[in-house]
């Protein structure tokens, strides 16, 4: 695929062969951003993981210290007391089987995060097959099913981020925008590196962080040294 002159121009200012500090790498981020909207940052690791062995699976979602700059549009599937404490918190639709037909028989998704409660879980299994795949089944793990909804929809317009280790034992996530400080980005990063680190499986031997590198929407990869963090 051809790059675009912007992507070459931009990719000459990164230096393939370092690995950066973080401070540095996400200053050099900023400048490489070639988007003209506020693009998202994303960071991406390489983890020694084997994911095909279930006790190397890593999946959880976080609240970063300075939320991610994207507004989340929230479903909330619950009934009685717990719809209500979902809109008092700010869900942006709430709902149950009324939702659950508008998703069928509409493809509606107008919706980036869905929360259920865990009596709303079994009438949901039907719709797996077209939530699963768009990443929007509700998961114990992830904090999405819950028996409190408040908790859960506050979380999620804080500027929450689910992560889950792909086939490869890779992790992608947003941590802010192009538009952030750079000391809120740092922050971000540093807090998701320091929960990966915790949550490390036991049965993982050698080094666990192989690869950390972050890039605009769009941008040049930037590697960082994992050395410059304090683990």
């Amino acid at each position: 695929m051809k790059k675009s002159k912007k992507y070459v121009e931009a990719a000459k200012k990164v230096d393939k062969t370092k690995l950066y500090d973080k401070s540095e790498a996400i200053k050099l981020v900023k400048e490489t951003s070639i988007t003209a909207f506020d693009a998202s940052v994303e960071l991406a690791l390489r983890l020694n993981l084997d994911p095909k062995k279930a006790d190397q699976q890593l999946r959880g979602a976080v609240v970063l210290p300075h939320g991610t700059g994207k507004v989340q549009r929230v479903l909330v599937l619950a009934k009685g007391a717990q719809a209500e404490a979902a809109k008092t918190a700010g869900a942006d639709y709430v709902g149950d089987a009324d939702m659950l037909e508008k998703i069928e028989k509409e493809n509606w998704f107008e919706f980036d995060t869905m929360i259920a409660t865990p009596d709303m879980m079994p009438a949901l299994g039907k719709l797996g097959r077209v939530l699963g795949p768009k990443g929007l089944m509700p998961n114990p793990k992830t904090g999405t099913v819950t028996m409190d909804v408040k908790q859960a929809v506050e979380d999620v317009k804080k500027g929450r981020v689910e992560y889950r280790t792909d086939s490869y034992g890779n992790v992608h996530v947003p941590i802010g925008k192009v538009s952030f400080d750079d000391q809120k980005l740092v922050e971000n990063l540093t807090a998701f590196l320091n929960l990966i680190v915790k949550t490390k499986p036991s049965v993982v031997k050698g080094t666990y962080i192989k690869n950390i590198s972050v890039s605009s929407t769009m941008g040049p990869g930037v590697k960082i040294d994992v050395n410059s963090f304090d683990f």
